[in-house]
């Protein structure tokens, strides 16, 4: 989507990234994770877990931006989303 203007600090802005976990047992394959990400990062997989569900998996891991909507909506906990620190914030911190 192109936007007709651009923010005057869109170079100070850094998007933050997540990184999924998924307790795939906890799961009941329920979809609302897959359903409601904004990214469409997340996908149920073809597997079973041992309730007989399916649990999501992420397909594009890279792309997910922390939003925790995911983890926010799902009715049994079975995900979560951690902050990936980015490495140019932990290079300007060790000098």
């Amino acid at each position: 989507m192109k936007f007709w203007r651009t923010p005057l600090d869109v170079t100070k802005l850094k998007i933050p990234k997540g990184q999924l976990f998924i307790v795939k047992d906890r799961c009941k394959g329920c979809g609302f994770c897959v359903e409601y990400c904004p990214k469409g990062v997340l996908e149920l997989s073809p597997e079973f877990n041992i309730k007989g569900y399916h649990p999501p998996f992420p397909v594009k891991e890279g792309e997910c931006v922390d939003c925790e909507l995911c983890q926010t909506i799902c009715p049994e906990f079975a995900i979560y989303v951690v902050r990936k620190e980015e490495e140019d914030d932990e290079e300007e911190a060790n000098q």
